[in-house]
This record gives structure tokens, sequence and C-alpha cells, in this order.
């Protein structure tokens, strides 16, 4: 289901680290550069036999200034590195605890250089939000929380956030 549109919360910073499927998101490219011609911005979480997981497109961010010069040397660059991602094994421990609640839902998507990503438009039912005060506007606690999407009897609605950034002094 989707949730109905979320409520501007002023001076706050809206994170979330995991989605639910059919969540998009979109990269944008930092300020000073641009995407690569054709590269798709958006990518999607999808529901999978093993879980959730990122459909990912290939998106490249490059820098405008070198953009002549580097044409080249970048084709080279790409075919020599393969994109390595560390591996390492999670604790077992960790694991369990954590499993089945997260199986259904994409972590953060993986960071592309010189982009950043946009929270998504549209959110799903269960969706969680973590709601930050932003510097200069955290005088009174608390200075954080967050906000669940939720379904019950077929309503959609956010479960309401108990914090107010403010500037007063």
């Amino acid at each position: 289901g989707m949730c109905p549109h979320l409520p501007t919360t002023e001076f706050a910073d809206v994170t979330a680290e995991m989605y639910p499927p059919q969540t998009k998101l979109y990269y944008e490219c930092n300020p000073g550069y641009d995407r690569e011609a054709g590269a798709y911005l958006g990518i999607q979480c999808k529901s999978e036999q093993q879980g959730a997981v990122w459909e990912y497109k290939l998106f490249k961010c490059f820098d405008e200034k070198k953009l002549s010069s580097m044409a080249p040397t970048m084709e080279l660059e790409l075919t020599q590195k393969p994109e390595r991602e560390p591996r390492s094994p999670a604790p077992q421990k960790q694991e369990d605890l954590s499993e089945s609640k997260q199986k259904d839902f994409c972590g953060p998507p993986k960071t592309i250089p010189h982009a950043s990503i946009r929270l998504p438009q549209q959110h799903y039912v269960g969706q969680v939000l973590h709601f930050k005060c932003q510097t200069g506007y955290d005088k009174r606690p608390p200075t954080f929380g967050s906000r669940t999407c939720k379904e019950v009897n077929g309503k959609t609605f956010w479960t309401p956030l108990d914090m107010r950034c403010t500037n007063d002094s």
C-alpha cells in the first residue's frame, strides 16, 4: 500500500535506513558533475525470493570540466577495475537477530561517486523515516524521532512525530 503524503517537518533532516519493496529512489549528480548520457537515475526496491534487493541501472556522474579530456581514459579505467564490494561475512549472531525483519526491506542503496540520493517522493507501508533537527534548531529535546507508515483496517497513515525543531532560545 502507498502512504499518504508526508507532512513537512520544518528545520529537520530526514533519512531512511530501510526501504520497503516498490520504493523508487533517484540519484542526483552533485553540483559540477553531470550524469552520463542515457544514464537512468532511478533505482527500485524489488521483492525477490531471497529478500528485497535494489534493482540498479548503470549510472555514473562525471566532472563537467573534465568531460572532453576524460572520455577515453574513463573507458579504460572501467575495464580494469571491476567494482569490488567488501564481502566480509557478517557475524552470525547479528544476522539471526534482524534477518526476518530486514529481509523484506532494502537497505541503504550503494553510494555512487559524486552523486547523492533524494528521499523517495512516494512511500510505501512499512517505511520508517528518521528525523533529526538541523543544527541551530535543536534547542529542545527530543531533537530526533521517527515516523512509520502503517496500515490498520485498510487505512494508511504516518505515526505521529514527537519532536519539534525550533530556533526559540
